[in-house]
């Protein structure tokens, strides 16, 4: 088995994300969608390694939906610092330059530069996929933005370094597994929708208040074939085991249509590697 997949080809943002976790010397799954991350972490891998949350352009919002109907528990958090490069084929210069390839999060990063360059953008599956892509067809006209890893890998030459639009990127990853919490988890993830009443979501809301628990994040995604109805998604402090953040969850059921809790786990240290 592998030890972890992850989105993307090498010299990916995950792939560092799921070295950051499991070391250099874990064998590791490069997958290009996210729906097959999670697929082989159902199969062949022990975990799987998906981006939920980035600094500047907010959630990944795949990951969220793909995370409602699985059965894989979060068990993990990595936050990764984004550093983007602009590349290119080895003879390119920044002038021949006209059109940007990258994952849409990481063209929305680097839009500032992106417009006062006046490149076209063009979305493509990851960061690393899209250097890859150009060293096969050696485009002349076109660049890649992704990791300094990738042109490594993919022997590209750097055109341009740190170009988001602001330096302080971040991005949050998610561990999944079929595992269960750990004896160390100090944060949940839960998602819940709230009843069609006056002032249900305040109540559900109101059952982390009420027993203590901190929320840290709250994200609403569309419940699909039921327009303008929406499952939230929150991020409290605490596991599953804790006292209090069993009452809460206890109390969101019975103020709740539907309640699923994702995962309780061990949170990433802001600095440990960034």
């Amino acid at each position: 088995m592998f030890k972890a997949a992850y989105f993307g080809e090498l010299g990916a943002y995950s792939e560092q994300a799921a070295v950051q976790h499991f070391g250099d010397s874990a064998r590791l799954k490069p997958c290009k969608f996210l729906q097959e991350v999670l697929e082989s972490a159902d199969s062949d891998s022990e975990f799987g390694v998906v981006p939920i949350e980035n600094s500047i352009e907010g959630a990944v919002t795949q990951t969220y939906d793909l995370l409602l109907d699985s059965k894989l528990s979060i068990v993990g958090e990595e936050i990764v610092k984004i550093s983007h490069c602009l590349m290119a084929a080895k003879r390119v210069k920044l002038s021949q330059i006209r059109f940007v390839y990258s994952h849409p999060q990481a063209l929305g990063q680097c839009r500032t530069f992106l417009e006062r360059n006046k490149f076209d953008s063009i979305p493509f599956y990851d960061t690393a996929g899209s250097a890859k892509m150009l060293k096969a067809k050696q485009l002349k006209n076109a660049a890649a933005i992704a990791s300094e890893r990738a042109a490594k890998v993919y022997g590209m030459k750097i055109l341009a370094r740190n170009i988001q639009s602001n330096k302080r990127n971040y991005t949050r990853f998610l561990i999944i597994s079929k595992d269960i919490a750990s004896s160390s988890a100090d944060k949940t993830t839960i998602v819940f929708s709230a009843k069609n009443t006056p002032g249900s979501l305040f109540k559900s809301l109101n059952a982390f208040a009420d027993n203590k628990v901190n929320l840290l994040y709250i994200q609403s995604r569309p419940i699909l074939g039921t327009p303008w109805e929406y499952n939230f998604y929150v991020d409290c402090d605490g596991s599953i085991k804790d006292h209090n953040v069993k009452k809460a969850i206890r109390d969101l059921y019975d103020a709740s249509e539907f309640v699923k809790v994702l995962g309780s786990y061990k949170r990433a240290r802001f600095g440990k590697h960034v």
